[in-house]
C-alpha cells in the first residue's frame, strides 16, 4: 500500500498509527502486517500476479489502480504493500513509499518527480557515483542542469540557489568521505525558497536518522543494502511528505518500476531484524574503527561517530547512531601497495554494495569523483563495511593486513 496514517518514532519512543502504540523495534516486527494481507499467516505471501481477474467488466471498469486494491501486478500487491507500508511507518511524518528495482532506479525516480527541463539541481559533492551518472548524463540530456556543492556548506547553500533551482539532493554521510551535512539548515533554507529537498539516506536508515521529520521532502533507500540485509536482493525505496506523494505515484504509474515479489518478501523478511543488525553494525564498526585510529599505517579515519571526522558535530547533534560503513586513509602508499594489502585480507571479502551480515574491503578514489570540493589525503582510501562476525577476528585480519603494508 505504501501510505498510512500515524507516525512512528525511533529509539524507543511511541509510534501511533494503524489503531496502535508502538515503540521503533516494535513498528519494525509489526507494520504492514496487516490481517486483510497475511491472513493467518506472520509473513505476507509472496504473490506472482501480473493479470488481476474481476468477476465483471463492470467491475473491471470501475476499478483503478488505487492504493491496497487489485487493479494490476505492477501496481502491487500485499506483497508489496505490505513493505511499503512498514516503511513508511519508520519515517515520522511520511505520508507514503514507493519500492523500485535498484536504489539507482530509486534515485533517479525521484529527481524525476521533482525536475522538469530548465530546471537546476543542487547536487552535494560527496555523492554517490551512479547518482552522478544520473545527474551529468540522463538529466543533462533533458535539459536539467546539476551544480555540485561543498558537503559542509550548511546553510550558505542559499548563495548557490538560482531562479532556475528547484531541488537540493544531500546524502549524509557521504558514502565514500563521510562528510556529514547540516541537514536542518540546508531544509530550512529550501523551505524558505519553496525548493524540494531529497536525500540518500541508506547509511543511517530511518532508525539512525528519521530523515523526514527532520523536514526532508523526500527519503531515499538503497534497500538492497541494510533493509534486505543479506546481499541477497536488489531494491531501492523512495518515502515522501504530503507534498510530493501524487507526484512520486505519479512518475511510479508511467515509468512502470515494478518490483518483483520474491524480491519484496526477502527484503520485508531483512526488515524484521533490522534494528539488531544496526545495533551489532554500529557496535562492531566501532569497536574496529577505534582501534584503526591508533594504527601508525593508518592516517586518518573517516567515521562520523569519531571526533575528527568532518561533520562529527552534526552528527552527534542530528543522529540517533550509526552504521556499519566508513573508509580509512592509509598513511603513504600508493595503489598496488593498497591492492596488496586488500587482496591478503581473509575476513574482508571484495566486492561492490555492503549492507549485508558479511564485511567487506574495496579501494576508492574520491578525486575521481569531485567537481566542487577537491579531494586529498595522505595516501590511498579504502572502504570498509565492518558485517556481523566478531569484531577480534576483523582486528586481528586488519593487524595482519597492515604489518604488510609498505607505507
Amino acid at each position: 500500500m505504501g501510505r498510512r496514517s500515524g507516525d512512528a518514532q525511533g529509539d524507543g519512543a511511541r509510534v501511533s498509527g494503524e489503531g496502535s502504540d508502538r515503540r521503533r523495534d516494535t513498528t519494525i516486527v509489526q507494520a504492514g502486517r496487516r490481517r486483510e494481507w497475511i491472513g493467518a499467516a506472520v509473513n505476507p505471501p509472496t504473490w506472482h500476479a501480473s493479470t488481476i481477474l474481476f468477476d465483471t467488466v463492470a467491475e473491471m471498469e470501475a476499478a483503478a489502480p488505487a492504493d491496497g486494491t487489485f487493479y494490476y501486478g505492477r501496481h502491487g500487491t500485499p506483497t508489496t504493500w505490505a513493505l511499503s507500508e512498514a516503511l513508511t511507518a519508520l519515517e515520522p511524518g511520511a505520508v507514503g513509499t514507493r519500492l523500485f528495482p535498484s536504489g539507482a532506479a530509486a534515485v533517479a525516480m525521484a529527481l524525476l518527480a521533482v525536475l522538469r527541463p530548465g530546471d537546476e539541481l543542487l547536487m552535494v559533492d560527496s555523492a554517490y557515483g551512479p547518482t552522478r551518472a544520473i545527474c551529468d548524463s540522463e538529466l543533462k540530456r533533458l535539459g536539467i542542469t546539476t551544480r555540485y556543492y561543498d558537503p559542509l556548506i550548511g546553510a550558505d547553500i542559499a548563495a548557490l540557489i538560482g531562479d532556475k533551482t528547484r531541488a537540493i539532493f544531500l546524502e549524509s554521510p557521504g558514502s565514500l568521505t563521510f562528510e556529514v551535512q547540516d541537514v536542518p539548515a540546508i531544509v530550512a533554507v529550501a523551505r524558505e525558497r519553496g525548493i524540494a529537498t531529497l536525500i540518500d539516506n541508506t547509511w543511517a536508515t530511518p532508525l539512525f536518522f528519521p530523515a523526514i521529520a527532520a523536514g526532508v521532502d523526500i527519503s531515499i533507500l538503497a534497500c538492497t543494502k541494510y533493509i534486505g540485509g543479506h546481499s541477497d536482493l536488489m531494491m531501492g525505496s523512495v518515502t515522501v511528505s504530503e507534498r510530493w506523494w501524487d507526484r512520486l505515484r505519479q512518475v511510479f504509474r508511467m515509468y512502470g518500476q515494478a518490483v518483483g515479489p520474491d524480491d519484496a518478501a526477502a527484503c520485508a523478511r531483512g526488515l524484521r531484524t533490522l534494528g539488531v543488525r544496526m545495533e551489532r553494525h554500529q557496535a562492531n564498526a566501532l569497536t574496529v574503527a577505534n582501534w584503526l585510529a591508533n594504527q601508525p599505517q593508518v592516517a586518518r579515519v573517516l567515521h562520523p561517530a569519531l571526533a575528527d571526522c568532518p561533520g562529527h558535530a552534526l552528527w552527534s547533534r542530528d543522529f540517533k547512531g550509526s552504521s556499519g560503513l566508513f573508509s580509512i586513509i592509509l598513511n603513504g602508499g600508493d595503489a598496488a601497495a593498497r591492492a596488496a594489502l586488500i587482496d591478503g585480507l581473509e575476513h574482508f571479502a571484495i566486492g561492490y554494495s555492503w549492507g549485508g551480515y558479511e564485511s567487506l574491503a574495496v579501494p576508492a578514489d574520491p578525486e575521481r569523483l569531485r567537481s566542487a570540493t577537491p579531494w586529498q589525503a595522505e595516501g590511498p582510501l579504502v572502504r570498509l563495511h565492518i558485517g556481523l562476525e566478531d569484531p577480534d577476528d576483523l582486528i586481528e585480519d586488519l593487524a595482519r593486513g597492515l604489518a604488510r603494508y609498505p607505507a
